[in-house]
């Protein structure tokens, strides 16, 4: 038991992880509404997000496919920090079936999941369909125009690689709009300064010193997040706030 409390304690120190990227894309809660509502975290990573959301006065569901996950998520954030499953309600779930489920909600979540999944369309109608009217769908995926995805190897049997090289604002559109959504803003995610932190100095700093080089990279990197402009001129990812109309069917 004490081991438990230990590790899940350092998991918790350590949030939002090592990821430069994450700490990033906390900044976009600026586009969040705040308080009592329902939210949707589709591909929840290790809960930082569902747990912002939580803590903005959300009552979350969060999903992802790997049972390992949803172990740690409900071991620290149900177990260590106590938060009631009613609260925080973690589920292990496909995407294709997110459609499935039967509550529907204020706002969804999907950040840094879409480019690893073939059938884009089908998952973002689910989310259409799920959301209240007047719902928000927060969306952030890779910039497919930055040069370090175009050099990627695609994965093309979509086994949890990136399926595609993510999207641009013209492929947000293309995507959401036929479904109904109304596009309302776009942020840049990630330019030259961060993209250099984690592509070089972090990089070699987990290639000499593991994971914990790379946090500690992560760390003194913090300050630069917060002056990360949101329109810079090759993001690394994009970001998109898109409404369900009022007048939608449900």
């Amino acid at each position: 038991m004490s081991n438990r409390l230990d590790r899940n304690a350092l998991r918790y120190l350590a949030l939002p992880g090592s990821d430069v990227f994450t700490r990033r894309r906390t900044a976009l809660e600026h586009h969040w509404t705040r308080g009592a509502r329902k939210v949707l975290d589709a591909g929840f990573g290790n809960g930082w997000f569902s747990y912002r959301a939580y803590r903005s006065g959300a009552a979350v569901t969060a999903v992802a496919n790997q049972p390992e996950l949803i172990a740690k998520a409900k071991a620290l954030y149900n177990g260590f920090l106590g938060i009631p499953e009613t609260s925080m309600t973690f589920r292990q779930m496909n995407l294709y079936d997110v459609g499935r489920i039967e509550d529907r909600f204020d706002e969804i979540i999907c950040y840094e999941t879409l480019e690893h999944i073939r059938d884009d369309a089908k998952i973002t109608r689910s989310f259409f369909d799920i959301l209240k009217p007047g719902g928000v769908l927060h969306l952030c995926c890779p910039n497919a125009e930055h040069p370090r995805w175009r050099m990627e190897e695609l994965d093309r049997d979509e086994t949890g690689g990136h399926v595609r090289y993510g999207y641009t604002e013209q492929s947000y559109r293309d995507l959401l709009e036929p479904i109904g959504f109304r596009l309302e803003r776009f942020e840049g995610v990630g330019g030259s300064a961060l993209v250099f932190v984690q592509e070089r100095l972090q990089a070699a700093a987990r290639r000499w010193f593991g994971e914990a080089g790379a946090f500690a990279v992560a760390l003194l990197a913090a300050p630069l997040s917060r002056f990360d402009p949101k329109q810079p001129k090759a993001p690394f990812s994009i970001y998109v706030r898109a409404i369900k109309p009022q007048d939608a069917r449900c």
